[in-house]
């Protein structure tokens, strides 16, 4: 068992009083092992409502005030401090035997278009051993095409724009895969959270959200990220959707300027 901090500081600059919808909470399926909320903190101080959206995830409801605004929490969590788990027996299911909730993440999205990739998908997976196997295929193939680079990062980037640019951020990843289960008539769907880089050697590299996914194989969800593409300890999901579009840290309903922007997670000590 590992305790896990986590948390966020960001400050926007906005020129008049802005609505925004913030996906910025533990997910509840974590809630349980947060030692405490992990409570939103606006400066300045403004009312804070919220609300469960179509897939459960905890999205809060602010007005930001007009010039600089800025959002943080910091929490801690209990973590098994295992890494991801790995069901390489998990076996594909015909999709006349899919849950009626799975079916929507085989379909296209706004990041993911199926149209456009299920030529490639086919060519690239039709012999792939069905089941988790296929899932991994997919993960090799996304982690070897695209190239990592915050340089690369741009918020309107699809799925096959990432193909066949061969460049990207975490998303970026995320989308391609998801994309290509989908092609493959397996159902995915796009995760965003915290990661941390517990076991790993220690790195100057700046924080950020985590976006990974997670595929429906004999008869449950599991975590695949194509990124890294390997395990990883001290995952913590904030949140769940088709793609990132259902799941951004933040939806601002006017013009602004993201001028602060630090994540945290790592291995809180006694």
């Amino acid at each position: 068992m590992v305790r896990i901090g986590v948390g966020y500081d960001l400050t926007y600059d906005l020129p008049q009083p802005t609505p925004m919808l913030l996906t910025v909470h533990v997910h509840y399926s974590r809630a349980s092992d947060l030692e405490a909320p992990d409570y939103l903190i606006t400066v300045p101080p403004v009312p804070i409502t919220g609300y469960r959206d179509s897939f459960g995830n905890w999205i809060t409801r602010v007005v930001a005030t007009a010039g600089q605004f800025r959002l943080s929490c910091r929490a801690v969590l209990k973590d098994s401090g295992l890494p991801d788990a790995v069901c390489s027996d998990a076996q594909q299911h015909a999709v006349q035997d899919l849950p009626e909730e799975t079916l929507l993440f085989l379909l296209g999205s706004r990041y993911c278009e199926t149209d456009r990739l299920s030529d490639i998908a086919w060519k690239l997976f039709e012999h792939a051993p069905m089941g988790w196997g296929r899932v991994q295929a997919i993960c090799d193939y996304v982690h070897t095409r695209i190239k990592f680079g915050y340089e690369h990062a741009r918020p309107t980037k699809t799925a096959f724009e990432a193909h066949e640019e061969q460049a990207g951020v975490c998303r970026d990843y995320a989308h391609l895969a998801v994309a290509f289960c989908r092609c493959m008539n397996i159902p995915a769907r796009y995760c965003t959270g915290y990661l941390t880089d517990i076991g790993l050697p220690v790195t100057d590299a700046p924080g950020d959200f985590s976006g990974w996914f997670e595929a429906y194989l004999g008869g449950q969800w599991h975590v695949f990220d194509a990124r890294f593409n390997t395990p990883r300890i001290g995952r913590v999901l904030m949140a769940r959707g088709r793609d990132a579009a259902d799941v951004a840290i933040a939806t601002t309903f006017g013009p602004n300027l993201l001028t602060n922007f630090q994540v945290y997670a790592d291995e809180a000590k006694d």
